[in-house]
């Protein structure tokens, strides 16, 4: 039985200054497997070989045919209903930052319009040598590795290890949090970071921190309250479901 505090209830019902991260679990939720943990992506795969820049560029037709099985496992993959509740919500209040460590699109697919994704998209690919990012669902794509119309190759436009966050994504990212009366954190191990210190930064600044997971997580501990439970299922009760 769902139980939310008082505080919660008066903030979510007024509308204004929620902001909301997401990690893996919300897409979890959809299907989309993790990338860490029992079955995750990275289970029986080098992430050295499959997820860094010099991996990419050692044999990028390796890392593409991994991503090109991704990309046709996450496409057949739709929204739950806490992705469509965050939508349904968001259309409701008017605006709710939404900031996702998730690339696989899930959010913006419910409806979600201000979507800040942190890790980038696996959806979006961008050129190696002008830098141009396009949107390509195809799959399977037709040519491995692909290039760009300029001739130069075409890399996923996700966020690997050794690299860093994208500065206006991370710096929108901070201000929400800053500026938040409550702060939802939302199927995220806070274990990765910058991202996981989101919810500090919010916390500092006054905003009543809430953590929705079924597990336990090092963050459990240090938020204003906690929400055990699928993202599915919470969100609705809390937030409504979609019209």
């Amino acid at each position: 039985m769902l139980t939310f505090s008082q505080r919660l209830k008066e903030l979510a019902e007024r509308g204004r200054g929620v902001v909301v991260l997401t990690g893996a679990g919300m897409s979890a939720e959809s299907g989309v497997p993790t990338f860490r943990g029992k079955d995750g992506f990275w289970e029986k795969e080098s992430v050295e070989d499959l997820a860094t820049p010099w991996g990419f560029a050692r044999d990028p037709a390796k890392v593409w045919r991994w991503y090109d099985e991704r990309r046709r496992q996450i496409a057949a993959c739709r929204p739950n209903a806490g992705h469509l509740s965050l939508a349904a919500y968001e259309a409701r209040c008017g605006d709710l930052p939404l900031v996702t460590q998730n690339i696989d699109g899930l959010h913006a697919a419910a409806g979600s319009r201000r979507v800040l994704e942190l890790h980038g998209n696996i959806f979006r690919v961008r050129c190696e040598r002008d830098g141009l990012v396009t949107e390509d669902r195809r799959t399977p794509l037709p040519v491995i590795p692909p290039a760009c119309s300029c001739g130069g190759l075409l890399r996923p436009d996700v966020v690997w290890f050794g690299e860093t966050l994208p500065a206006r994504v991370m710096e929108e990212a901070t201000a929400a949090a800053e500026s938040a009366d409550l702060f939802l954190v939302i199927g995220t191990s806070s274990v990765v970071y910058p991202a996981a210190g989101l919810p500090a930064v919010a916390g500092a600044a006054g905003a009543w921190v809430v953590e929705i997971n079924p597990e336990e997580t090092p963050l459990s501990d240090q938020v204003d309250e906690v929400l055990r439970g699928k993202a599915a299922e919470v969100l609705p009760a809390l937030l409504g479901g979609a019209p």
